[in-house]
């Protein structure tokens, strides 16, 4: 198994840096099951690691739990984030090249940053809220390398969870004064995604997993569920998924998310 994981793993890399499409592993003879993707996905950390990068964090997948049951999942999916693959904004406002990119889509999301490690212990809003240190606006550039975006939750988690960038807004500080009105606001809060100045798309925090600090109590759930997973760190940054439908991107657009009900300026990505 260990040589499958290697030479998976090695083919995965080599598609993003080609820009070229693959069958998706789960389709193959065999197939690919969750615990031998999240093998996949610890593989591309330690080369990763090994090239000098730092994990900063992580990113979710599957956070509708409507689809569970048709794709067989017990919980959300999640990948690592790296640190040359976030990046923070000036003034509400960032620039990201979509060229070396294949197929991207554009995702707004709330973002965590922990102050301390969460694990599955803390599954209520307030107690999650409270190994917080803050909370952000972010766009999710997600990238597949399998055609027309078809893939199963285990391609999902090998390819990188398909993280290609996160950026990340302006912060709300997270304070034991203000952990009741964000438990409140995050699952009912508005976002509307404008591409060039025109609306695209409209969610809400429910979306999220009925909420995204929710979310995040369900993730470090599933890490610390998952054989051999780091739990979730002090430091590390959650973008807890999609608050809309995906986006596709494409260079010379600017896209920005205006959110309601909660106390977080908008955010525009200009694509180049």
């Amino acid at each position: 198994m260990s040589d499958l994981i290697t030479a998976l793993a090695t083919e995965l890399v080599d598609a993003y840096a080609s820009r070229r499409h693959l069958q998706p592993p789960s389709s193959r003879a065999g197939g690919l099951d969750l615990p031998a993707a999240y093998a996949v996905e610890a593989e591309l950390t330690r080369r990763r690691r090994a090239e000098g990068r730092t994990t900063v964090g992580r990113k979710v997948g599957h956070a509708n739990k409507a689809v569970w049951r048709a794709l067989r999942l017990e919980t959300l999916t999640w990948a690592r984030m790296y640190d040359d693959t976030v990046r923070y904004t000036d003034n509400d406002e960032a620039s990201l090249s979509m060229a070396p990119l294949c197929s991207p889509r554009i995702e707004p999301e709330i973002v965590f940053k922990l102050r301390r490690p969460l694990g599955s212990e803390a599954l209520e809003p307030a107690a999650v809220l409270d190994a917080v240190e803050w909370i952000a606006l972010g766009f999710e550039i997600v990238d597949c390398v399998y055609a027309d975006w078809k893939f199963e939750p285990s391609d999902f988690v090998a390819a990188f969870g398909l993280h290609a960038a996160l950026v990340v807004g302006t912060p709300l500080v997270v304070t034991a004064t203000n952990i009741p009105h964000l438990v409140e606001v995050l699952p009912r809060f508005t976002v509307d995604l404008q591409a060039n100045g025109q609306s695209v798309a409209q969610g809400s925090g429910k979306n999220s997993l009925r909420s995204p600090v929710l979310c995040l109590g369900e993730l470090a759930s599933a890490v610390a569920r998952q054989p051999g997973a780091e739990p979730l760190a002090a430091g590390e940054l959650v973008s807890s998924g999609s608050l809309t439908e995906a986006q596709p991107i494409a260079a010379g657009q600017t896209w920005t998310a205006v959110v309601e009900g909660i106390e977080l300026p908008a955010l525009t990505l200009r694509s180049g």
